[in-house]
């Protein structure tokens, strides 16, 4: 089995995921070809040790001029190639690392948020999506992944599966949200009996779902709430697959709207999930609770958000305006 598939088939069987597996590939592809370009031939990771991959993460900083973050990434792919594929751990490592700057979340006042939505055609699912996002405090991955199966209306839930560190988490199911989101799951419903009646109709599943219930796939449950508009052949199964809709061009038409609504900030999607968490917390929620909202791993993630409240110096007066 040659070192890619070994490295693919052991992030696999430690379930990690899919986009986090794509990621380390890429990283441990680069370093092996920024060895081979230093060198001029193919040099395998077990001949190489900490002074190669101190001479890597350096090129990432000095050359490259990549955040810590991208660093860090970069690093976590090596250590688990070395660690869980080569059994060969490192050990510590002295390269040149990028410094993190300090930076502050945008935020948009509660008139922002209304005018960016109000900026949005009124049927459109993006502005359901828009609206989710606000509402909840998602991602928008974790958005645009949701089922059926996971919009439970009688107790006002939304179940968050696979999220950042492939954990699960619980959210609040806004109840201005409610009947736009039962028409969806219905608008759903029918364009998958559709879908199945024309050949197609299945969803992507974990593996260990597909084998416990063989037509899984198949189910209505386990359709995507906000599916693509068009169908995929996977080429390995040949099925035809309605895949969920894409983040990036929810983040395009987040965009768009922000420029009609005339906000002089840049805002993603991601700037939606910040706004959460600091009205939150302007309206004198817990932190602890915002935390597990958002499915922070560390409260001092979450502090961040006591930065950027309205209600900066703790009420002091500006002497211009005394």
């Amino acid at each position: 089995m040659k070192l890619l598939e070994q490295y693919r088939a052991a992030c696999e069987v430690r379930r990690l995921a899919k986009r986090t597996i794509q990621t380390y590939c890429r990283w441990v592809e680069e370093f092996l070809r920024f060895h081979h370009n230093r060198t001029g031939h193919w040099i395998h990771p077990r001949e190489m040790g900490e002074k190669e991959v101190e001479a890597f993460l350096t090129h990432l900083a000095v050359n490259r001029r990549l955040a810590e973050s991208t660093q860090n990434q970069a690093l976590g792919a090596i250590l688990f190639l070395y660690r869980h594929v080569l059994e060969q751990p490192l050990g510590s490592l002295d390269a040149v690392r990028a410094s993190k700057p300090k930076r502050l979340p945008t935020v948009l006042s509660k008139d922002e948020v209304r005018r960016l939505i109000a900026a949005l055609p009124e049927n459109a699912s993006h502005r359901l999506i828009v609206e989710l996002l606000y509402g909840t405090g998602m991602r928008i991955s974790e958005c645009c992944k949701i089922r059926v199966v996971d919009l439970d209306f009688d107790r006002g839930q939304i179940i968050i599966r696979g999220g950042k560190g492939n954990k699960d988490r619980v959210t609040m199911l806004p109840q201005s949200l409610e009947e736009r989101l039962k028409a969806q799951v219905e608008f759903v419903r029918l364009r998958h009996e559709h879908d199945v009646e024309n050949g197609a109709g299945y969803a992507p599943v974990p593996t260990s779902l597909e084998h416990k219930r063989h037509n899984a796939a198949r189910d209505l449950r386990w359709q995507f709430v906000f599916g693509s508009a068009v169908i995929r052949l996977d080429k390995e199964t040949g099925r035809r697959i309605r895949w969920h809709a894409h983040p990036s061009a929810v983040d395009r038409t987040v965009k768009h709207a922000s420029e009609v609504a005339r906000i002089n900030k840049r805002v993603t999607c991601h700037t939606l999930r910040h706004s959460f968490a600091t009205h939150l917390l302007e309206n004198g929620y817990d932190i602890r609770t915002v935390q597990d909202l958002l499915g922070h791993k560390n409260v001092e993630t979450t502090m961040i958000y006591t930065h950027v409240m309205a209600k900066p110096g703790v009420g002091v007066r500006s002497p211009l305006d005394a």
